[in-house]
């Protein structure tokens, strides 16, 4: 498991979830344990990123699990509108 993401893009960098993940765990670090997630698992990261965003921070998830999963070079401008939006949620909190 790699503790750190490598975001190089916003496309490939994110496919697996991981990326998402570690983002919403830094705002919301109680709501899941990080170092327990593997990038091999990529329809759980996405699904547990997206959820927790919603849930705890009431960020609407504008991705789609299922595209996701489908995707192995996401829309590099709906990833980046995604956490555009994460960033406007916490952007004053840290």
């Amino acid at each position: 498991m790699r503790q750190n993401v490598k975001l190089e893009n916003f496309s490939t960098s994110w496919a697996d979830g991981l990326a998402f993940c570690a983002l919403v765990h830094h705002f919301v670090p109680d709501a899941f344990d990080y170092s327990e997630l593997s990038p091999d698992k990529r329809r759980h990261n996405f699904t547990l990123a997206f959820k927790i965003a919603e849930e705890k921070a009431g960020i609407y998830p504008l991705l789609d699990v299922d595209d996701m999963v489908a995707m192995r070079k996401p829309d590099w401008k709906c990833v980046f509108t995604y956490v555009q939006s994460i960033y406007r949620r916490f952007k004053d909190e840290k």
